[in-house]
């Protein structure tokens, strides 16, 4: 993407180096509060969701893992077990205040040895060929400015016969969801933003992301255009959440 084009912030047209910036700032302001607000939001259903992303990331023991807009830590978590003393995980973010949660919350829990973080840009993976037997990205791609370029940033980075696990919001299919997701997006999580995190600006913006983000069949085709072969995507919660992975052969 050049520098001239324009790229959604939520609903807003932005100049696309603006949008990191944009993003940056959200997410410098709830990083605090960030697993209260996930907790809240979805009334726990993130650990579901989180939980059978990785259930259908195949990683095991041994393997390296780059864990894509980690934030505060919550896949790494669960991936450090699976992959054991003898694999690694990345946990990362483009973030600083982010990464820094999470780095918080991972000592706290006394990971150490097979954990290692980096401040890092999705587009541009600071790793080499075919580096990674999984990479996951959790509530991320929608606030990359180029996620076709991220997309090939980490089909790049992963081995041949690894995994791309992609958790992100969707687009509800569940006859008369979208409506009642609607109201509850745009009506109470700003009032829920303000409340315990001051900020209803930072979770307006969220639910803007969320209906510009490309729908399940959209993001299926652009990981195939990425290189990515055998995808497919299941859907969580009626559609409201979809988890998308393909493979590098």
């Amino acid at each position: 993407m050049e520098p001239s084009e324009t790229t959604h912030f939520g609903y807003q047209k932005v100049a696309a180096g603006e949008k990191s910036r944009k993003v940056a700032g959200v997410f410098d302001s709830v990083a605090s509060q960030y697993d209260l607000m996930n907790d809240l939001m979805s009334l726990g259903a993130h650990r579901l969701w989180k939980r059978f992303a990785i259930s259908v990331s195949g990683v095991r023991a041994g393997d390296w893992v780059l864990d894509l807009a980690g934030g505060t830590g919550d896949l790494s978590s669960r991936l450090l077990p699976l992959v054991g003393s003898k694999g690694q995980v990345v946990l990362s973010d483009i973030n600083a205040s982010m990464l820094s949660e999470g780095r918080r919350r991972l000592i706290d829990e006394g990971a150490v040895g097979n954990i290692t973080y980096a401040q890092i840009d999705a587009e541009q993976l600071p790793f080499s060929d075919n580096t990674f037997d999984c990479i996951t990205i959790g509530f991320g791609l929608r606030n990359v400015t180029d996620q076709d370029q991220a997309l090939v940033s980490m089909y790049r980075a992963l081995k041949p016969g690894g995994r791309a696990v992609i958790l992100e919001f969707s687009h509800p299919v569940a006859p008369g969801l979208k409506p009642v997701y609607d109201l509850y997006s745009f009506a109470v999580l700003p009032i829920l933003g303000k409340l315990v995190a001051n900020d209803a600006a930072s979770y307006r913006y969220l639910a803007e992301s969320i209906r510009v983000h490309p729908n399940q069949d959209t993001l299926l085709k652009m990981m195939e255009t990425a290189g990515f072969e055998r995808c497919q995507y299941f859907n969580l919660t009626g559609g409201v959440v979809a988890v998308h992975r393909g493979y590098k052969f």
